[in-house]
């Protein structure tokens, strides 16, 4: 096999993500990009994936009704994030509309418990506000139950079909969740008034007497609660780990088992939970990765997804009947997966002796090799043991790869996601600058051969550093990246200006700081080559975020690569797409670096 050829297998890698198990059966389906964009799909038989229904674009969102006979999706259309809802029947064999408002923002929030209505909330009154709605799937009316001014997210129904929790964001990381009862209208809030916190993950049991869920309200990390129902503003603990967040908590069907993943420092732990004794039991799995979409089949087994450095996505199972997982796909098996493999888990320490963790990839020790820093996204996002095929084939090039969790980074604490808040955002460029001296020191990388890569806020990251430290690179990759904080609070999506101001600042208040850090107003200090990628349809990051700068930097005849996808929005979701961006980034950096 060539490089060419080892290049593409890499890059064509599958995955199967977002298990869900369908009701009253014990079957599942699954996304997966088998045909070149996210879609639905299932095993037959013989254990061999089908595709449940053919839609003609990206699948954002699964939900099986309660009998298991049909199943709502929710599609946008070329990356846009709008999502329409479609119904599918007769074992996928019939697909209808159900929502197909394509202005529109649409978050589905799944059944009632008698499968005649979906809950959802859409922005049709207002860009920046969600109100709530529900719609009958058989005559689909739809009905608005109320307005809210602001960024609102159905989470479920309550057993008895007669109330609806819901999210509300506060701030970037903050939320609340409420209980909205249709009949009379009132909602009642979960936890303290006037408490911030991060909440997430409601299980509600059947009796409604109580409800489990994630939180980190009074503490530096996401907990298990559980809360009286009958007396909701009390938040009783039932598992905290000091440094770590839990991730997901699943409910099994009898109630007597919670299953949730542990994330220590970008490596999940499976464990469960029994609800009657309190005992905690790890369900020990080989796998050094990232564990979600937890389902139930029976009251005994459950799916979940497992991700890691060395394996895109499968579906896997486990039984407490037998303690055995048994993998239930094979979509990941690669010619070249043999070629992967595992980071180690670094620190460094930063300008303040700040300690900031990093994963390393390296396929051999050598001194003076290349080294390309990876920066994710959010800002409030976290690096995590996840399959990455432009790392993994940089590493079997001979490149090293840095993939940093900066200050800011969510995963180790409130206070380490609030480092980089509105007029400290620099303090996590800087974090980029130390590593580099990191790595030269503890790692032997050539200091003339550093290249620097990111997508959406880690694109920001990127031109931050190209424009603050341009002596320290020699390359940089900017994928739907921001070029000016002013610009981008203005035309992103309204729905998310508000929540975006409480990380970054307001264009009341903190312009003088946009303009002041702004790698669009200090482009030409850029020495590094750059690439830059954007898709057209990007409601987040408005691809005018790459045209000015690109603009910018050719009316001075600097060295900048720009591509824009027409199909594609903030992420790159079309194989062709896909290939080409990262054929392109790959070829970028052997060139430069």
């Amino acid at each position: 096999m060539n490089t060419d050829e080892k290049l593409l297998a890499y890059l064509t890698a599958k995955s199967a993500y977002q298990s869900k198990a369908i009701s009253k059966e014990q079957g599942f389906t699954f996304i997966s990009k088998i045909t070149g964009i996210p879609q639905i799909w299932t095993l037959n038989g013989k254990g061999e994936p089908v595709q449940f229904a053919e839609l003609e674009d990206r699948v954002l969102s699964v939900f099986h009704s309660p009998n298991g006979k049909q199943t709502a999706v929710g599609m946008d259309h070329h990356g846009n994030e709008k999502q329409q809802l479609y119904l599918i029947e007769e074992q996928g064999k019939e697909v209808f509309s159900l929502i197909n408002e394509p202005d529109y923002f649409h978050h589905i929030g799944g059944w009632s418990p008698d499968g005649e209505k979906i809950v959802f909330s859409s922005n049709r009154r207002h860009p920046g506000h969600f109100d709530l709605f529900t719609v009958d799937v058989v005559s689909k009316q739809v009905t608005k139950h109320f307005e809210y001014d602001g960024n609102l997210v159905p989470i479920g129904w309550l057993p008895n079909g007669e109330s609806i929790l819901i999210k509300i964001r506060e701030t970037n990381i903050d939320s609340s969740i409420y209980i909205y009862h249709i009949a009379s209208g009132n909602k009642v809030k979960i936890g303290k008034d006037q408490v911030l916190g991060r909440y997430d993950g409601i299980k509600v049991t059947k009796n409604e007497e109580k409800a489990y869920l994630l939180t980190d309200v009074e503490e530096e990390t996401v907990y298990i609660g559980v809360v009286d129902l009958k007396q909701p503003e009390n938040i009783e603990k039932v598992v905290h780990v000091e440094g770590w967040d839990v991730e997901e908590i699943s409910l099994s069907p009898n109630e007597e088992k919670l299953v949730y993943t542990l994330n220590e420092g970008g490596i999940f732990k499976l464990y469960s939970l029994d609800c009657t004794t309190g005992i905690k039991e790890n369900l020990e799995i080989a796998s050094k990765g990232v564990i979600d979409s937890i389902s139930w089949l029976d009251d005994e087994t459950f799916i979940f997804t497992m991700i890691s450095p060395v394996s895109p996505g499968d579906i896997w199972k486990y039984s407490f009947a037998t303690n055995q997982f048994e993998r239930l796909t094979y979509i990941s098996q690669s010619e070249v997966e043999k070629d992967w493999i595992e980071p180690d888990i670094c620190t460094f320490k930063s300008f303040d002796e700040l300690e900031v963790p990093y994963f390393f990839y390296e396929k051999e020790k050598t001194a003076n090799r290349p080294v390309v820093i990876y920066v994710h996204g959010g800002p409030e996002g976290q690096t995590r043991a996840e399959y990455n095929p432009v790392i993994q084939f940089l590493a079997d090039q001979g490149f090293a790869v840095a993939a940093p969790n900066v200050r800011g980074s969510s995963g180790y604490g409130r206070t380490y996601i609030k480092l980089d808040d509105v007029r400290k955002r620099m303090d996590s460029v800087a974090d980029l600058a130390w590593l580099v001296k990191d790595l030269i020191s503890t790692h032997q990388v050539d200091p003339k051969k550093i290249g620097v890569m990111g997508r959406s806020y880690g694109g920001f990251m990127v031109l931050a550093a190209l424009t603050h430290y341009p002596d320290l690179w020699a390359a940089g990759v900017d994928i739907v990246g921001i070029s000016h904080f002013k610009t981008f609070l203005e035309n992103t999506g309204s729905w998310r200006r508000r929540l975006r101001a409480c990380e970054y600042g307001t264009l009341e208040d903190d312009t003088d700081f946009f303009e002041e850090i702004a790698p669009l107003n200090h482009s030409e200090r850029i020495q590094a080559p750059l690439i830059v990628f954007h898709g057209r349809n990007d409601t987040r990051v408005p691809v005018s975020e790459a045209e000015q700068l690109v603009a910018d930097m050719q009316s001075r005849g600097q060295t900048v690569e720009f591509t824009v996808f027409e199909d594609e929005g903030h992420q790159t979701e079309r194989i062709e797409n896909h290939i080409t961006m990262n054929s392109e980034i790959i070829q970028f950096l052997k060139k430069y670096l």
